[in-house]
Formats: structure tokens, sequence, C-alpha cells
């Protein structure tokens, strides 16, 4: 694209990085119109609004399809005074082309950015603000070239997620509505038999699990209804089951059945808070990206071209416990990989954790491969009390040598931030197959380094799968610093699509989704 003469844009320089982001050459295209047009856009002519002004306030009353709400632009008060438009004066007339510039404006910004400034901090994540994004002068743009839908798309989040989650939204709140199918969630499933309720046994709710399971899409409509709970309800409870995070056996335990009165119109608001989360999560700007979302305990690893991430692996993680070492959010670059790496015991474990167990178990000490380090950087290899002492005091530290006990197992993928956490493999991989899998002091153990590795080191043919097994278990410590940064998200979202259109649904082990919904409800009138 051709860059713009700043001397027509003067004081317009910032529209220009705008619209190149959002709409390509609009910018360009039509700067000797926007020098012009000091006034604003311009919605109405000879008294009447133009058609650009009827396509604008349908996008204001359908924001609800994007999570918004169309209150927050007043898009009913606006159609009114647009039906009336030929009735005002031309003061009248002004001051709507005004209001319906600063509901778009606010639009534009809302869809693309989210809707509040700062988070209270137990919503755990910091709002990613595009400094680039100028809606006003995205909207001028836009209406200059009469390409105001195309903007608006432009507008909406590039997460791979958002058009998958923007149908999801539109399929719950049809469910929601519906006074058939949504109202069978109006009273609870009747009391379980026992504890659980396991395949083969007698059940009063089948049939009115069977009718949720088939407005969920879980079960076909078709399915025959048994007397007991077996057959095709087992197959599609299960089916429900892979979708909210929990092991699918088919056995209707106490957290199968939290889940399964949990309404249409929850969900609503819960797809809802992964729309605004998608706004403010770090955007996949770089040519390769690695996103960990949280609560899902899934690892996905991305190449991006313009605005198309392609998926190209993904695993299962180990995040931080939810009770007291939650894993934290936000965007850094990777810019190392270790192989057969020391663990430098963080204080806080060693003098808290390890401590108080070497002091019970001495032979702990050997049998795990620790060591004592000085200010000097010289391994003392002897347990003593004074030693653990110092390590209390805080005049010696801890570190676990390279080997098959070490608690980053021979991988550690080093992204350097303020929190210390980092990527790494684990000699407990048993761990892997549950299905809620918040066990970590905060970092993430991944299930498949070997796989993650050659993500990380494309590109590098001297660095195969041979040579990365083999740097893995040489046993001695050694650091590789990537040609290339590599961008890593930790993100947070309690709701996705998979490749199949199927929508899941993920526990909020860290109370996120409730901080942000309190704060949405707080933020503007």
């Amino acid at each position: 694209m051709t860059r713009c003469d700043p001397s027509v844009w003067g004081w317009r320089r910032h529209l220009h990085s705008a619209c190149r982001l959002a709409v390509g050459g609009l910018c360009c295209m039509f700067a000797a119109w926007a020098a012009a047009q000091d006034e604003g856009p311009t919605w109405f002519a000879g008294g009447r609004p133009r058609e650009a002004a009827h396509q604008a306030l349908g996008f204001l009353l359908a924001a609800e399809a994007d999570g918004l709400a169309p209150t927050d632009y007043d898009a009913e008060g606006l159609a009114r005074q647009l039906a009336g438009a030929e009735a005002l004066d031309a003061a009248g007339l002004r001051a709507v082309d005004a209001a319906l510039t600063r509901a778009m404006r606010r639009y534009l910004a809302d869809l693309h950015g989210g809707r509040i400034d700062q988070l209270p901090s137990q919503a755990g994540q910091q709002v990613e603000r595009d400094e680039g994004f100028d809606p006003a002068g995205l909207l001028r743009a836009a209406l200059a070239a009469g390409r105001l839908a195309e903007a608006v798309h432009g507008a909406a989040p590039a997460q791979p997620d958002y058009p998958g989650l923007r149908r999801a939204l539109g399929v719950y709140r049809e469910l929601a509505e519906d006074p058939l199918r949504g109202g069978l969630w109006g009273a609870p499933l009747p009391p379980l038999p026992g504890r659980k309720l396991e395949p083969g046994q007698a059940w009063a709710g089948v049939g009115d699990l069977a009718r949720r399971l088939v407005a969920l899409g879980d079960l076909p409509a078709r399915a025959r209804l048994p007397g007991r709970y077996e057959g095709e309800v087992v197959a599609g409870l299960r089916a429900f089951q892979a979708r909210h995070g929990l092991a699918a056996d088919g056995v209707i335990g106490r957290a199968t059945l939290a889940q399964l009165e949990v309404s249409p119109a929850h969900r609503v608001r819960q797809i809802e808070l992964g729309l605004e989360r998608l706004r403010w999560t770090p955007r996949l700007r770089a040519p390769r990206s690695i996103v960990v979302n949280v609560p899902e305990f899934m690892l996905r690893a991305y190449t991006v071209e313009g605005r198309r991430a392609t998926l190209v692996l993904q695993m299962r993680v180990i995040v931080g416990k939810a009770l007291d070492t939650r894993t934290p959010l936000f965007a850094e670059d990777m810019r190392f990989i270790e192989f057969s790496p020391y663990w430098n015991v963080p204080p806080s474990i060693a003098q808290a954790e390890l401590v108080p167990k070497l002091q019970r178990s001495p032979g702990y000490f050997a049998r795990q491969g620790f060591e004592f380090v000085d200010g000097d950087g010289r391994a003392l290899t002897t347990l003593t009390a004074e030693n653990l002492e110092a390590v209390l005091r805080g005049r010696l530290r801890i570190r676990q040598r390279p080997g098959p006990k070490n608690a980053l197992g021979d991988i550690k993928f080093v992204f350097p931030n303020d929190e210390n956490i980092y990527l790494h493999h684990t000699p407990s991989p048993g761990l892997f197959a549950r299905p809620r899998r918040d066990f970590s002091h905060g970092c993430i153990r991944v299930e498949s380094p070997v796989a993650l590795a050659g993500f990380v080191l494309a590109g590098v043919p001297e660095w195969d799968e041979i040579r990365i097994r083999e740097a893995m278990t040489r046993g001695t410590s050694s650091t590789l610093r990537l040609r290339e940064p590599l961008r890593v998200v930790l993100a947070y979202n309690t709701v996705g699509v998979a490749p199949d259109g199927r929508v899941m649904f993920y526990p909020d082990i860290y109370g996120h989704d409730a901080a942000l919904d309190e704060a949405l409800r707080r933020a503007r009138p």
C-alpha cells in the first residue's frame, strides 16, 4: 500500500494508522476527503437519513450478536429519532447526526477493544489496548468509501475463536428465549437415587435429562427414551460431559449434575464474557504464537498470516492451583530453551515446603538430586541443619540437578517475565489424564515437550527431533537462544468452540468470570 502524504493528513496522522490496521487502503484513498470534513460524518442528505445511517443503526440494534448491549448506544432512541428526522429543523438534524456518530464511535471502540478500561485485580488479566486503533478516523474513512460493513468487520477481534463463539452466542440465546426448550431448566432434575447414577440404573429423571440433552444437541431428537438410564441417553450424557470439562464416563455425580443444571441463559452470559475477554486478550500478531487457555488446561500453537491463524499443534497442560498458586495471565516473547535444566527452587517453596520436608525426611535430599548454592554460585551437596537454617534466612538457595527426577523434566521454555513463569516438562505425566489439571505452583507443565520444541524450532534444520531428544536426555544443562522470539499468550476463557463446531465450557477455576461479570455491570450505564 502506498504511504499517505503526511501533509495531506496534518492532525489526522493517527487516522492513517488506524485505517491501515482495520480496513486496508481506505485512508489513502480518501485522505483529501477526510481533510475537508472537520465536522465529522454526515448521516443526512436533504433532511433525510442516508442509507449509511440506516446501516449504522442496524449494527447498533444488533450489537448483542457480539455480546454487546444495544442500550449502551441508545439504539432504540436513535431509531425513533431517525424515523422522525423529516420533522426536525437543522439544529435537530445536527444533534441526531452527532448522537449517531458518538454511538458508532463507541460501538467500534467496544467491539475492538472491550467495554472496560481497567479490570479489578481479581479479574485476573490486564486489558491490552491497541493504541493504533482510532474509531473516529475509521468511521470517517469507512463512510467516505461506502464500506461501513467492512470497517465493522475489520474492527472485530481477530482471535481464532471469535467467529465460532459469536455463532455459539446466537445458538444459546435462541435456546434460552425458546419457552419450550429453554423452559426445560425451569425446575431442577429429580434427586439421584444415591450419591451417583451409573448406566443401567433406574431414575425418575431420565426423561427430563434426555429432553435437555436433545435441546443442547448432545442427543439426537429421534433417540429412543428407555425406562432406565441406559443406551443412547448415556451416550448423550458422555457427549455432554466431554463438552463441559468433565470425565466422559457416563456417570452422573455431583459435578456432572451441577453442569446439567446450568441454564441456557447462564451460558449466554458466559459466552458474552468469553467474547469480551477475546477483545483484550493479546492478539496473535507474530508469525508463530503459543496460546495457553488456563481453565481449559490446553496449549495451542498457531502460525499466523494476516488475520488468519492456523492451528498447528495442541496438547494438555497442567496449570497453577486454584487455591493459592494461580497461573498469572499475560503475554511475553519466548527467547530461550533450556535442555536438561536445573530447577532453582523458588525461596517461597523452599522455605514453606521443601525445608520442612527435608527436616522430616533427610534422605529425600540425595534421592531427588538437590544441592545448596551459595552467593558465589558454589554447590554444596551435604545436607546439614546449618544449611537448612541458611535457606530459611535467605543466605543459601536450593536447586535440583538435571536428571529423571527433576521437577522441570528435561526441558524448559523460557519467556522472561516478572512472575518467573515458564513452560516445562514433568517427571509425573500421569496427572495429564485427569480432567481438571490445576496442580502446579504457577508454571505450566506441557504434555508433549518434544512436539512443542519442534514447533518452536521449526525452520532451524539443524534442530531436528533426534537432536532435540539428545539434548533433553544428555543430563548436562544447556541453553539455546532462539533466533526469532516466539509470542506466548497466557489467556483465560471458560468457553470455546471445537473444530467440529461443538461449544465447549470449562470451569471458572479462578473465579475470574465472576469478577469480570461484576466489573462489566458496574462499568457504564
